[in-house]
């Protein structure tokens, strides 16, 4: 199967592209490991597979719409004290299609 046409019927089976797809399963990884809270903010960017701290911190605050220092300190907060699982369904990263219109 050609690269193109992976990415035509990966798209239409899951509605995004293969590399958005897997973004977006890196900051939810980046986000469940932040509120474990045991690692910097660098280590979070390389354990989920970024090679560039600005990278991970620009794509992480377009998801989240948070940076990922804010989030951290949201977590330390309190501001994310619920099951896990609620957490990262509350708190999953919107793509920008997905945000409605006004």
């Amino acid at each position: 199967m050609s690269a193109g046409h992976l990415n035509r019927q990966f798209r239409s089976a899951f509605g995004e592209s293969p590399y958005s797809y897997l973004m977006t399963r890196r900051i939810e990884r980046a986000m469940a490991l932040i509120r474990r809270g045991d690692l910097t903010i660098t280590e979070f960017c390389f354990t989920v597979g970024f090679s560039s701290l600005g990278s991970f911190s620009t794509r992480f605050s377009e998801l989240v719409g948070l940076s990922p220092t804010r989030y951290r300190d949201g977590v330390a907060a309190g501001e994310h004290r619920l099951p896990t699982i609620v957490v990262k369904i509350a708190l999953r990263p919107v793509r920008n299609r997905e945000v409605p219109s006004s």
